[in-house]
């Protein structure tokens, strides 16, 4: 991080500098107010994986995805926020906690947000968004013109996309969806565009000053929440039926995938990242790429994946239709892709292990429908496995194995 930008004293703003400071530890420490925030996601992650659970058909499948990628969102663009503030200061802290409160309430409401709470979603999405935004204004105007003007161009896109998850929640329900889709179109098109607003200008990914090292951490952290959450959807399924075989063989196949998954991330890919992005003189625009748009594939894979696991302990022998092979051969597939993107963003390596990954996983779901849901995860599972194995033997074989090795 370097030093920001220095201005006149201006009567706008928070007199007191929340800033991150540039020349200690705690410029890229992650603070344990952050973890508490994260605390939140698990109740929405869990929301999410039951509500997609219960809706397995098109319009559920997009109207999950629209809920994934709008926690992801406040995710992101919170822990963007918390790279610049610094948490140990009171108003940041006590501001992390509003928000924390904000989140609860939207979680709260994720199961019923396209039916009779999808005003109190919107509201609280809108309020979260807006008033960190506002908080952020506030802090950097007398600290970081430059930051409080990026700030300013984020809270007019922010309030344009409020307008229609508003307009989703109150106008009859067939217009939820599409008009809530163009809210995220619009939050996800703007950080590419680099905010940009006529008269105001546009920030370039080269001139956010970031922690690298905190961002790298702080997403590590949310795939291993995520991770975390797949063992609550698949313990409460597993205790809450008679145990058998089946039961006891879908509870295994689950733990193997989430331990797979976490290996895949973080036995040398999450230390890639954290190297790539500390060293970069343009840490920003790894951030913007990498973590902000890349992570929401890896994230979403998970939660699809938790979801399978659930469906493979209700329904171990039924037959695998349409819905069953997306959910347990897509959250894999979107996981593996998720990460050949990171690594070629991060350090333009084409991991053909994991793109082979994706082609075994595609022939199982030609080849899935005479399988049951518990053999068919086995075998997604498997694939994991030798994908795995694959890249670490590789790795060991090259002498790439070493803590420090990129």
């Amino acid at each position: 991080m370097t030093p920001p930008t220095k201005t006149a004293p201006s009567a706008f703003g928070i007199r007191q500098n929340l800033l991150r400071p540039t020349d200690s530890e705690g410029a890229h420490r992650v603070a344990y107010i952050e973890l508490f925030f994260d605390l939140i996601f698990i109740l929405a992650l869990t929301q999410l994986s039951r509500y997609l659970f219960d809706n397995q058909s098109l319009a559920g499948a997009l109207e999950s995805a629209v809920l994934v990628l709008a926690f992801w969102w406040i995710w992101i663009y919170t822990t963007w926020a918390t790279n610049w503030l610094d948490p140990v200061r009171l108003p940041v802290r006590g501001t992390i906690i509003v928000l924390s409160l904000i989140g609860l309430v939207l979680s709260t409401s994720t199961y019923e947000s396209f039916g009779d709470r999808g005003l109190v979603f919107a509201v609280s999405y809108v309020t979260l968004q807006l008033g960190r935004t506002g908080f952020m204004l506030l802090a950097a105007a007398r600290h970081d013109r430059a930051l409080h003007r990026t700030h300013l161009r984020i809270l007019v896109w922010l309030t344009v996309a409020g307008v229609f998850w508003i307009l989703g929640a109150v106008l009859p329900l067939e217009f939820r969806l599409p008009l809530w889709a163009v809210a995220l179109a619009l939050e996800y098109l703007s950080a590419g565009l680099g905010f940009g607003v006529p008269g105001m200008g546009r920030a370039t990914a080269d001139d956010w000053d970031i922690s690298g090292p905190h961002i790298a951490e702080r997403s590590a952290l949310f795939v291993i929440i995520a991770l975390g959450e797949s063992f609550l959807v698949t313990g409460f399924a597993f205790v809450d039926q008679s145990i058998s075989i089946d039961g006891v063989l879908g509870l295994l196949v689950a733990f193997v995938s989430a331990v797979t998954m976490w290996w895949l991330y973080f036995d040398h890919g999450e230390r890639v990242g954290a190297k790539a992005i500390a060293s970069s003189p343009a840490p920003g625009r790894i951030a913007r790429l990498a973590y902000t748009y890349v992570h929401a594939v890896i994230i979403a894979g998970i939660v699809l994946s938790s979801v399978a696991d659930k469906e493979i302990l209700k329904h171990p022998d039924a037959a695998v239709i349409l819905p069953t092979a997306v959910m347990l051969v897509g959250g894999p597939v979107l996981y593996l892709t998720g990460l050949v993107l990171f690594r070629w963003v991060v350090a333009r390596e084409l991991l053909i292990s994991h793109l082979a990954g994706v082609g075994a996983l595609l022939v199982l779901f030609g080849l899935a429908f005479p399988l049951s849901p518990l053999v068919l995860g086995a075998m997604t599972t498997a694939v994991l496995v030798c994908v795995a194995g694959w890249e670490t033997i590789l790795r060991v074989r090259t002498g790439t194995d070493e803590p420090d090795a990129g």
